[in-house]
């Protein structure tokens, strides 16, 4: 039986084995903040609405939008989904072309604040988003001071592992339980959202998998031949590496470049030699899974295999308390900054 369990995977920290700490105390121990790549221009049909909310869904807030302004909810737009049990600033778009614009100050309430509005000429689409900035508080921190010192500088120096996150996964895995009985049996889910959370959680899986393969190996930051390599600020900038030098070796240390792992699909595998060796090895008793994502269409494509926290900072607090203040690229997840840290247990979701 295939073991879906995210906190098993290993972590490079072995000090973080002996420290723990718990989050999401309260909702203002978790904060973020969207970061778009752009800022709308002001004008147009469409009414953008910045809105910090308290313990609260994004798909909810976006369908009271719908209903608040008299329009479908197809009408209303955002970049992504955030945390419900936190204090989330990101923004919505609502297509008002033909519609009277409603008293958004009626629609406020002590968990709903429009803190900034605008108006711009196109709807607000998923994945348009440059990243997050994250403002958390971990309180009842147990383990020796110097152990947590020591854990947040190789952070800020280093980066961590670029895990997907355990929510991607579904609640103890539950979306990679019904990819399992999708490709064991071909009866695919009905609905289209249903089909593309499904794929998108086996591909991150099978992405986690050849990550902690190559921290095993001590080669998650590091380079080996026949590695595909990233651009650092770039989604798709990549080249291959045949051999590597000490150029390479300085390039990927000065985070210019990222080794990278697979998101699978079609397509000719892009690693070759030592790299394509372990790929092949890890997700050789996946078969099943590989051939589903091929034949639902997805196409060969690559991550990195590390994530390099922005402006990270930190501060001890009182009560046993450390705060944490960083910024992440999109597609990427705080769970991955914070289990390099310690044994983490969210008081909602259970150890992480």
């Amino acid at each position: 039986m295939r073991d879906y369990q995210f906190a098993s995977l290993p972590r490079v920290s072995e000090s973080a084995a002996s420290c723990s700490a718990n989050i999401r105390q309260s909702a203002e121990y978790f904060q973020v903040d969207e970061i778009l790549p752009f800022k709308p221009d002001g004008k147009g049909g469409h009414v953008w609405l910045k809105i910090q909310k308290r313990g609260i869904n994004t798909d909810w807030l976006a369908n009271e939008l719908a209903k608040f302004s008299g329009v479908k909810s197809v009408a209303v737009g955002y970049a992504g989904l955030k945390d419900r049990h936190a204090i989330t600033r990101q923004w919505f778009s609502v297509n008002l072309e033909g519609f009277d614009e409603p008293n958004w100050t009626q629609f406020e309430n002590d968990d709903i604040q429009i803190i900034e509005q605008t108006r711009h000429g196109k709807k607000l689409k998923r994945g348009v988003l440059s990243g997050n900035r994250f403002k958390l508080r971990l309180t009842d921190l147990q383990g020796d001071r110097a152990q947590w010192e020591s854990s947040l500088k190789q952070i800020k120096q280093h980066g961590v592992p670029n895990y997907f996150g355990e929510q991607r996964f579904g609640h103890h895995g539950s979306n990679l339980q019904r990819v399992e009985h999708w490709f064991s049996t071909g009866k695919a889910p009905r609905k289209r959202n249903q089909k593309s959370i499904y794929l998108s959680s086996a591909r991150s899986w099978l992405f986690n998998l050849v990550l902690a393969e190559r921290i095993k190996k001590a080669s998650w930051n590091q380079p080996l031949e026949g590695d595909v390599m990233l651009l650092s600020g770039t989604k798709a900038s990549l080249f291959n590496v045949d051999a590597v030098d000490e150029e390479l070796r300085n390039r990927v240390d000065s985070m210019d470049i990222h080794p990278t792992g697979p998101m699978w699909g079609k397509g000719q595998q892009l690693t070759h030699l030592d790299s394509l060796n372990i790929e092949q090895h890890i997700l050789a008793d996946w078969n099943d899974w590989q051939q589903g994502l091929e034949k639902a269409g997805l196409n060969q494509e690559r991550r990195s295999l590390r994530l390099f926290a922005g402006n990270f900072e930190w501060q001890y607090l009182a009560d046993n308390q450390l705060e944490l203040d960083f910024s992440l690229p999109a597609g990427s997840y705080a769970t991955a900054v914070m289990r390099e840290l310690a044994i983490i247990t969210d008081v909602h979701h259970g150890t992480i």
